[in-house]
């Protein structure tokens, strides 16, 4: 074997680096005394990760084209690193406390493991590449899900995961088996070349459409989401709504855009569906939750819809606008996961929407940095929401014209997301209610965050409000797309 190809494979050989170091340093590690700089030392490792990520990197290959990536992936791996930097920060009050004792250094293993699995699965040139993957990132999730031990919540949640994954994967591999019995190959370019419009070939790609449409939460294929939600950890809740639907989505698109071609009627027309029922269906759900976690996977099912709607345009824009959004995303839904988490940590566990009654009389500083992210979340200027919703819109109609059946379909599914916006402003603006103006004579005691509380707080408010005023990181990241 030509180990020099490893070299090919710079931010996966790092993150595996980084894992045998966080576990060497964690089975050394006795007291608590030693582990005092533990979360910090990962912290750096994971900013020396994301920041390798952002490097302009030419398209390279490794184990025969079975993996391959170019500056386009590479950016979408520093924003998820990014992600797993900003969650690694606000989990220290959890993990450090007593009852969370020890287990530390599995909670840092395991996020990396799901890391290295997107890592894989997005760099995948191969549906076996692409499938190992998908499994050593739903795996270790599935272990995150279930890391709070005292709760049967969290058991719930993970067992409801784990399980819809196993069944949503044997679908996938079901549709695969069709896609390989046309092509007879699973290398993405030689599917491609092979694949007929079939019907067949098309049974095979909505069987593969469904399996992953369970990773991204759309609908149909989102009913374990709420539960998880609820049952995990905050800080793990976080991860699993940023990092894993950013790392599903940008696959998909690849694989539609490299694989599908033959197919892209079809499968336009099945997103068109999927992205209206997502919208819609998740914000009508959204405004009769109780439950700040379960009000929150119900946004990230509408969000996972506008994320979608870049795949159904040009290419380039496509490719740029997903990025983007997912980079808008990651900082507006971990600042508002922040302060859940500060709340529950600080509060006895309770995310119950009707408990953040006059938050604002006690805590005006969390109020008002959650209210900027909720805002951006619905897309309000000027906020960095806004913007990635504009640039989704205009990739939804890229390359469409109306005077055709698909063009029609495009700007009509656009429309839809256009008014769902205002409705999902509404429901946003009920946390905002309640903090603000709802009174009660018991409200939420005064929280003095802790550091790492603040950082990734002032870590996602800045990201919320430089991404959409500078244009110079979205053309970065265009510039990257274009040579997908």
């Amino acid at each position: 074997m030509n180990y020099n190809q490893f070299l090919n494979m710079i931010p996966e050989a790092m993150l595996v680096a980084i894992l045998i170091i966080v576990f060497i340093v964690d089975f050394a590690s006795s007291n608590d005394n030693e582990r005092k700089g533990f979360n910090p030392f990962v912290c750096v490792m994971m900013g020396v990760l994301t920041l390798v990520c952002t490097l302009p990197l030419a398209p390279r290959e490794a184990f025969g084209g079975m993996y391959v990536t170019n500056s386009a992936v590479n950016v979408m791996k520093a924003i998820l690193s990014l992600a797993s930097l900003i969650v690694v920060i606000m989990s220290r009050n959890w993990v450090s406390k007593p009852e969370n004792k020890g287990h530390e250094g599995e909670f840092y293993m395991l996020v990396i493991s799901t890391l290295l699995g997107m890592f894989v699965m997005m760099s995948a040139g191969h549906f076996l590449m692409f499938y190992l993957g998908l499994e050593m990132a739903s795996i270790p999730m599935a272990c995150l899900v279930a890391l709070d031990k005292h709760r049967n919540d969290s058991a719930e949640g993970a067992a409801k995961y784990i399980l819809t994954a196993a069944f949503s994967s044997g679908v996938m591999l079901f549709g695969l088996s069709f896609i390989y019995g046309i092509s007879g190959s699973l290398y993405f370019s030689d599917v491609a070349t092979h694949l007929t419009d079939s019907p067949l070939a098309v049974l095979g790609m909505v069987f593969f459409f469904s399996g992953l449409g369970f990773k991204i939460s759309l609908v149909p294929f989102h009913f374990w989401t709420a539960d998880t939600y609820q049952g995990a950890p905050t800080v793990v809740t976080a991860y699993l709504s940023v990092a894993s639907k950013g790392a599903a989505a940008f696959t998909f698109l690849v694989i539609l855009f490299r694989v599908f071609t033959v197919l892209s009627v079809q499968w336009h027309f099945f997103l068109y569906i999927v992205i209206i029922l997502s919208i819609t269906v998740a914000n009508l759900f959204a405004m009769r939750q109780k439950d700040l976690k379960r009000f929150m996977a119900f946004s990230s099912i509408s969000q996972a819809g506008y994320i979608m709607l870049a795949a159904v345009g040009e290419q380039t824009m496509g490719v740029a606008a997903l990025s983007f959004y997912v980079l808008v995303y990651v900082a507006a839904n971990l600042a508002v996961f922040s302060v859940i988490n500060v709340v529950e940590q600080s509060n006895g566990g309770t995310t119950n929407m009707d408990s953040y009654n006059g938050f604002y009389t006690t805590n005006p500083k969390l109020s008002f940095l959650m209210t900027v992210a909720l805002f951006s979340l619905a897309g309000i200027p000027p906020f960095a929401g806004m913007f990635s919703k504009f640039f989704v819109f205009m990739a939804g109609v890229s390359g469409h014209s109306f005077d055709t059946t698909m063009g029609v379909w495009a700007y009509f599914v656009v429309f839809v997301a256009l008014v769902n916006t205002v409705v999902s402003l509404y429901y946003y603006l009920l946390i905002v209610k309640a903090m603000y103006i709802k009174k009660t004579e018991t409200p939420l005691p005064t929280f003095k965050s802790d550091f790492n509380t603040k950082l990734s707080l002032a870590l996602c408010t800045l990201g919320i409000m430089a991404f959409g005023l500078f244009s110079g990181i979205y053309q970065w990241i265009y510039d990257a797309a274009v040579n997908f």
